[in-house]
């Protein structure tokens, strides 16, 4: 009996028995290039609209080159064996970051990366809803399906290699020749209209994380360099006769403008109005992102000459306090110190400082507040600590205050912002920013009737943020289009009586420049002013201090 083998159906059908499709690698390649700037893009193409409506030549150009260089760099990536997997990367990539795009505004750059990979899992949760997951499944699932449906028919080694090498040459001269074809009116466009090609998902965060990654590996080979290590106690800080205890709040994503101190219509401040402080009007954060705005902060650095390498080779204000015999502490609750507090003493708030800050999971402000009064009580030495708020971090404003602090009602009570009404959003933000207010109050009032010690006490935010605004949510935009509503920050200085007389600081002097431009370049050579800390490293030019101050016995 003769034996006849059975057809291998198996390699050529799949689900249900439903024939699977062959495909060449570049056919593959090219159907997932389209699939991806088709459905992962809706802000790309409304940009495109926006930019180009009144060209329609020009707009089918550009939109045939920005399909010319997916397909040359999903061909570049996705080779071989690679290519499913990579393919399938890809997909998913542009679905997750499509919808901070899409439904946030919120740019996939190198700094929201370092953002992404510095962040907590307290912050990150807040971003992964519902309505998140429902927007990756749309277009994640139709995708993998498009990716490992297919059969992909191998060539040999040699032809395959010559098809890749054909295909990305094609795609690269069709994205050069359709440039060409009127590249002063391009180049112009996109000089000017940078977050057009910043919105093309996921070309955008591939980029930003290839240059994070080469910023990590510039920076994994820098030695911090010393500073200021001619640092000394002045003659009035050395002659207080008390210990001084300087409090630095590092405000997180307060925005200048819903502060009613600088005019905003709502009463946010009704505790610090009554207080004997400065509020300082006019000042400008150093970026839009916590991981690049904190260590800038405390940097010697000005935000032109600041970078994350830079930031990292040299010592900062908190090692320069520490060389003039000042102890200091860095208390954190929010996402960690950035590397700022790297050779200082550093704490993370837990439900252990006060467990009923943290009675929701996370910890509100108050959290800091028994432990700085048992410091207050005790301490025998200058001193100064900062607290790393988590302030008005969003989305889930309301988690940033108490439940009986809620005054401003309704209030979005959903991490998924576009969900809620505009005034909801403002609602649950302000009331984040009335709660600083009381909570910033209580660290004066809590330092004002301790005597025993020299109170100051220094706040300012690190960026803002967007509550909706041209479509914008949250903060980390890119300096060059950041509104100003993510670099507009408040700033506070508070120096009772006891401080200025032992300082010799001229209250009124200071005030006058109250509404002067300020920004974070004023921030270390400032707080090296108020606490009479002398070294050639302190810019008296940025010091809000200088010419301030009597004569020193």
């Amino acid at each position: 009996m003769q034996v006849t083998a059975a057809p291998d159906h198996g390699a050529r059908t799949g689900w249900f028995g439903l024939r699977r499709p062959e495909f060449s690698a570049q056919l593959l390649n090219l159907l997932i290039a389209t699939y991806l700037l088709a459905t992962c893009n809706a802000t790309y193409w409304g940009k495109l609209v926006e930019i180009f409506g009144d060209r329609p030549v020009a707009m089918v150009t550009l939109a045939l080159a920005v399909w010319a260089l997916f397909m040359l760099v999903v061909s570049l990536l996705a080779v071989g064996w690679l290519q499913k997997p990579m393919l399938a990367f890809l997909v998913v990539l542009a679905a997750v970051t499509s919808f901070y795009q899409d439904k946030l505004g919120v740019i996939i750059d190198r700094e929201m990366i370092q953002n992404a990979l510095t962040t907590t899992v307290n912050e990150g949760k807040h971003l992964i809803t519902p309505n998140f997951l429902l927007h990756v499944l749309l277009r994640a699932v139709p995708g993998l399906v498009l990716v490992f449906w297919p059969r992909v028919r191998r060539r040999s080694f040699l032809r395959g290699t010559l098809a890749w090498v054909l295909t990305c040459s094609a795609a690269a001269a069709m994205v050069v020749g359709l440039l060409f074809t009127d590249l002063k009116g391009f180049s112009t466009s996109l000089r000017g209209r940078k977050d057009l090609i910043g919105s093309t998902q996921p070309l955008a965060p591939l980029g930003g994380a290839i240059r994070y990654a080469r910023m990590l590996q510039k920076s994994a080979k820098i030695v911090t360099q010393p500073f200021g290590r001619d640092a000394t106690k002045g003659p009035r800080l050395a002659a207080a006769g008390k210990p001084v205890l300087m409090v630095i709040v590092a405000g997180e994503t307060g925005r200048a403008q819903n502060w009613a101190l600088g005019g905003y219509g709502r009463d946010t401040n009704p505790e610090l109005a009554k207080r004997d402080i400065l509020y300082f009007s006019n000042v400008t954060s150093c970026g839009t992102a916590t991981a690049t705005s904190l260590p800038c902060m405390f940097s010697h650095l000005t935000r032109e000459d600041y970078s994350y390498e830079a930031g990292l080779s040299y010592e900062n204000l908190l090692d320069v306090l520490s060389h003039a015999g000042v102890h200091v502490e860095w208390w954190d609750n929010n996402t960690g110190d950035k590397d700022i507090a790297n050779r200082v003493t550093s704490h993370m708030m837990t439900k252990e400082d006060d467990a009923a800050a943290c009675a929701e999971g996370e910890c509100i402000d108050a959290v800091f507040l028994p432990r700085l009064a048992k410091v207050a009580e005790t301490m025998t030495e200058d001193t100064v600590i900062v607290l790393h708020q988590i302030g008005s971090h969003g989305p889930s404003y309301w988690l940033r205050y108490p439940k009986d602090q809620e005054v401003f009602k309704p209030a979005c009570h959903s991490p998924e912002l576009a969900t809620c009404a505009p005034e909801e959003i403002v609602n649950a933000y302000d009331n984040t920013i009335r709660y600083t207010d009381r909570f910033l109050s209580q660290v004066i009032d809590m330092l004002a009737g301790q005597d025993r010690v020299i109170p100051a006490m220094f706040y300012v935010s690190d960026h803002g943020e967007s509550l909706g605004e041209g479509g914008l949510y949250l903060h980390g935009a890119p300096w060059f289009m950041a509104p100003d509503f993510q670099t507009h920050v408040p700033m506070v200085i508070w120096t009772p009586p006891a401080f200025r007389n032992a300082m010799g600081l001229d209250q009124a002097c200071i005030g006058a420049r109250k509404d002067q431009p300020a920004s974070h370049d004023n921030m270390f050579a400032t707080i090296l002013g108020l606490m009479d800390i002398k070294t050639e490293v302190r810019d008296d030019a940025l010091d809000l201090t200088a010419g301030c101050k009597g004569q020193e016995s």
